[in-house]
């Protein structure tokens, strides 16, 4: 992506650089002005206005320092997530503010709100479900316990492979920030939906599930939590489908595939965790 117009903004309480393009910009504040009147789910609205958009992986991963990224042309699962809730979360504070929806994205994207560097970011899915929790943005909903199966956390990838991650490659300090973190996480038990459990209608007990909710995709690859994550809804046909920057399809889409057949092709994938939106 190419680097333009870095500006400071205030954003919680940190003054940081800002990456964007005019399109980006305006582009927020159209769909923002579009949402005012999708507060019902607005989510599932804004990540379907998405639909289409070229998917790039590592979008966030283009700058030496750190830095705030506002990118409305190419999306990885991750910045669809963030930027569909940011933008959802900017129509339920009654804004179409281009600086507001910063602000939001700051604070999704980052532990407890605050950008300090890269070792702030919610680099694993857990650590970014922690955060929103504790801002009290958005709600881990338990399966219920005929759907509920456990994964010990065991997370390690960052730290066992810094130089894959171009800021964290040559910076010790962050690498041990970073080894910390994880340390902190593991040993931690959570309830996921095994795979084999989403082969089920919407009039079940999976029917708990709302179209809008968030689905981080469990994985048993090593020293990962979780592997992919998109946004739930309801198909037709009645069972359960995920909207996702998709790398298979290189753009954002609603799988025609149902979730339980979409996940039948991955062998690492183990389940669902299911993240709600707070109202």
């Amino acid at each position: 992506m190419k680097r333009l117009f870095p500006l400071l903004l205030l954003c919680s309480l940190t003054a940081h650089a800002l990456t964007y393009t005019p399109e980006d910009s305006l582009r927020i504040v159209r769909l923002l002005e579009q949402g005012q009147q999708q507060k019902d789910n607005p989510i599932l609205f804004y990540a379907e206005q998405l639909k289409g958009m070229p998917y790039v992986a590592a979008t966030l991963e283009v700058n030496p320092q750190e830095e705030l990224i506002v990118n409305l042309r190419q999306l990885d699962c991750t910045t669809l997530v963030e930027t569909a809730l940011a933008l959802a979360l900017t129509t339920q504070q009654g804004s179409t503010s281009f600086d507001r929806y910063c602000q939001n994205l700051t604070k999704i994207r980052y532990a407890n709100g605050n950008l300090d560097g890269y070792p702030s970011r919610n680099h694993y899915f857990t650590w970014w479900i922690d955060s929103n929790e504790a801002q009290d943005i958005v709600e881990e909903i338990t399966p219920p316990e005929a759907l509920r199966a456990p994964q010990a956390l065991d997370i390690h990838y960052m730290s066992a492979h810094p130089a894959y991650y171009p800021m964290l490659k040559d910076d010790t300090k962050a690498q041990s920030l970073i080894r910390e973190h994880e340390q902190a996480t593991n040993g931690r038990v959570v309830n996921y939906i095994p795979r084999a459990k989403l082969n089920q209608s919407k009039s079940s007990a999976l029917g708990f599930i709302k179209d809008g909710d968030i689905l981080a995709i469990v994985t048993k690859k090593d020293g990962l939590d979780t592997s992919h994550i998109g946004i739930a809804k309801w198909g037709t046909d009645n069972r359960l489908h995920l909207l996702n920057a998709s790398q298979i399809h290189k753009r954002v889409v609603l799988e025609p595939m149902t979730l339980y057949e979409y996940m039948g092709k991955h062998p690492t994938q183990l389940g669902i965790r299911v993240i709600r939106m707070k109202e």
